[in-house]
């Protein structure tokens, strides 16, 4: 298939939230007590809730740089590139890396929300976050039917709470939620627990999909403060794979047959031998473990429940159907590192060589549309979705690359960036506070 005649769903990207998102979503009561954007003296922005300094308005939304300007970076919206938080020129962006639609994740809340469950005052929180929800479907998504996926956060503190907000956004049309990959690192009971059963109960009734993001726990995985940031980075989508051999061997799956679950942003490549080896287990340990998974191999109730995701990923591809070619998906993780954005297209065909497209087009799309319940061709033609309508209709975005003033963590040393380089800089970026 010719990348202009993919069609494109990314089930993984990043909106930046707009200052001005929370004005048409809060009654007047809770307006001065909302989450507000602050211009500090060093020029950079910074969210503030509750009198708490909230790093950054956009980690590591550094695409249309340099590479050499890469890093944990932005710190104020000038350096952004506009496609990050204003959402007409988002789909301009989308429409030229030929992307029909989108799930975001949230950037200043944590990617499951996490910011609200710190809240000491929960009856706030709880109302800011459903003023979140409202923004990112009636507004963010809604401004262009079709193209985006909604995904929704999720009271922490209170799982009837939880499954209360599951159903309440799912008569909006979201089926999606974001959630923690190890919420004990949060200080609150494991997935093993039934403390967590109102909100599957939910999920499961809704055919609300369970997204768990990687980092959304625990955070980023550090070897060592003086280890190579190159290992955090490398490291960090495979050690999902804890979050799936949890799920995988836990009652959860067992007790809510309908339940769904996305692993996101964590490749695919590393999934064959993680099947391979969960089987191997059961058959071997069964006995004295006393797993019963009805009949079934682990594998087989793996691709009964979960949806996978890769960016660019040949081995994966290559390894297809050692996955399940009806549990994978394809995300652009616009606008992290990460991304792909502008030559999604492009790059995909290289690993494509030799696929069949109606594979293809099950990993491309109908398989994320099929879990997340989206119908895009509903609002256009399926002609005028492929990447090569989609450029066409942007056909002025400026894709040259801008240097927006971004520093690497070292400067005049050549030896590589460690974790505790890359801390120091976001220390002295936020040492600082708000006037």
């Amino acid at each position: 298939m010719r990348p202009e005649d993919l069609i494109l769903v990314s089930v993984d990207d990043h909106v930046v939230e707009p200052a001005t998102m929370f004005h048409q979503h809060l009654p007047a009561q809770y307006k001065a007590q909302a989450p507000r954007v602050v211009r500090k003296k060093d020029g950079s922005d910074v969210w503030v809730f509750q009198g708490e300094q909230i790093p950054n308005i956009g980690l590591n939304a550094v695409v249309g740089r340099p590479l050499e300007e890469y890093g944990m970076e932005p710190t104020s919206f000038e350096q952004l590139r506009p496609g990050t938080y204003d959402i007409h020129e988002r789909i301009r962006d989308m429409n030229v890396n030929g992307v029909l639609a989108s799930m975001c994740f949230p950037s200043f809340p944590g990617l499951c929300g996490a910011l609200f469950f710190r809240q000491a005052d929960k009856p706030l929180a709880q109302v800011i976050l459903r003023a979140y929800n409202d923004w990112h479907i009636d507004e963010w998504c809604a401004a262009y039917p079709g193209r985006f996926i909604p995904l929704g956060l999720l009271p922490f503190w209170d799982p009837q709470l939880m499954a209360d907000e599951v159903r309440r956004i799912a008569k909006k049309g979201c089926h999606a939620v974001t959630f923690t990959e190890s919420p004990d690192a949060l200080g609150l009971p494991s997935l093993h627990n039934a403390h967590w059963d109102p909100f599957w109960k939910a999920c499961s009734d809704e055919g609300t999909v369970v997204c768990i993001h990687i980092g959304s726990g625990a955070g980023m995985k550090f070897s060592s403060m003086d280890a190579p940031v190159d290992v955090m980075i490398t490291v960090q989508p495979i050690a999902c794979v804890n979050c799936a051999a949890d799920l995988l061997w836990s009652r959860v799956l067992k007790d809510f047959p309908n339940l769904k679950i996305a692993l996101s942003e964590g490749g695919i490549g590393w999934i064959p031998y993680f099947l391979e080896r969960a089987d191997y287990v059961h058959s071997h340990h069964h006995h004295w473990t006393h797993q019963d998974f009805g009949g079934k191999n682990p594998s087989d109730v793996f691709r009964d429940h979960v949806i996978t995701c890769f960016i660019d990923d040949p081995v994966g591809v290559r390894n297809r159907h050692g996955i399940g070619i009806d549990n994978i998906t394809w995300e652009c993780d616009y606008p992290h590192s990460d991304t792909t954005w502008p030559r999604s297209p492009e790059i995909l065909a290289r690993s494509f060589e030799g696929v069949p497209d109606d594979e293809i087009n099950k990993i491309t799309y109908e398989n994320a549309l099929r879990w997340f319940r989206a119908d895009p061709f509903k609002y256009r033609p399926k002609a005028k979705c492929t990447a090569g309508a989609l450029r066409a209709e942007s056909p002025d975005v400026d894709l040259s690359v801008k240097s927006q003033g971004g520093r690497p963590p070292i400067e005049g040393e050549a030896r590589p960036v460690t974790t505790q380089d890359v801390l120091a800089q976001l220390a002295t970026v936020y040492s600082t506070q708000p006037e």
